[in-house]
């Protein structure tokens, strides 16, 4: 059963890691057409990372075996996103 949850606890951070850095680069797209790109920029990061470290800290409630699942998953979240999305 703990390799279940490990493995929920990687998919998790892969999603968790999909939505900051997805995020991220729909902000960076976004600020060319805003009338206030400050505003977009902080109000995505304070969201983002409130939402990535609420999930962070409920994972860490649970097992620190499970957050660092979670962490492998984002890192591996960022490393194809960042392949996967080009510069336009």
């Amino acid at each position: 059963m703990f390799v279940v949850y490990l493995v929920s606890a990687l998919l998790a951070g892969i999603l968790l890691g999909a939505f900051f850095f997805g995020g991220l680069w729909w902000t960076v797209q976004k600020m060319v057409a805003t009338d206030r790109p400050y505003l977009l920029s902080v109000s995505s990061f304070v969201i983002r990372t409130a939402v990535v470290m609420g999930a962070f800290y409920l994972l860490l409630n649970a097992d620190w075996t499970y957050m660092l699942a979670a962490l492998a998953g984002f890192l591996v979240a960022r490393t194809i996103l960042a392949g996967k999305l080009k510069p336009v």
